[in-house]
C-alpha cells in the first residue's frame, strides 16, 4: 500500500502536504481503496474559512457517498478543477493528480495533531 513518508495523514483518510503555511489535501490510496470506482467530487466551500474536521465536500463512488473532512482550519483558496472531467484520477493517482483542495492554514499549531505515515499505517494495519 503506497503510504508515502513525507505527507501527513489523518484518522478520517486525507493526507496532507504542507509547504510554508499553504496545504495540499487529498484522500489515502486506502480511502480511495475502499470506496471504489469514483464518479464525482463536490467542493462547495471554495474561498470560505472552515474550522479542523469539518465537511468541506464529498466524494461519491459508485457504492457510497463519503464525506471529507478538512485536516487543518483555513481558507479553502483552490479546488482541482480537473477533477470535474476526471474524478477517476483519484483512483489512478491519489498523491499527485488526485489532489483536492489547497487550504491557507490558519493555526500552523494544528498540524502537530496530524499522524506520520508510521502512525497511519498502524491505524489501517498496514
Amino acid at each position: 500500500m503506497n503510504i508515502p513518508a513525507n505527507l501527513k495523514y489523518t484518522k478520517d483518510h486525507e493526507w496532507v502536504s504542507i509547504e510554508g503555511d499553504i496545504a495540499t489535501v487529498g484522500i489515502t490510496h486506502f480511502a480511495q481503496k475502499e470506496l471504489g470506482d469514483i464518479v464525482y467530487v463536490e467542493v462547495e466551500t471554495l474561498d470560505q474559512t472552515l474550522e479542523k474536521d469539518e465537511v468541506f465536500g464529498t466524494v461519491e463512488a459508485v457504492k457510497t457517498v463519503s464525506d471529507l473532512f478538512l485536516p487543518l482550519s483555513g481558507e479553502i483558496i483552490a479546488f482541482n478543477d480537473d477533477l470535474e472531467s476526471s474524478p477517476e484520477s483519484v483512483n489512478s493517482d491519489p498523491y499527485g493528480a488526485g489532489w483536492m483542495i489547497k487550504v491557507k492554514i490558519a493555526n500552523l499549531d494544528e498540524i502537530n495533531s496530524l499522524l506520520s505515515s508510521e502512525a497511519y499505517k498502524e491505524l489501517i494495519g498496514a
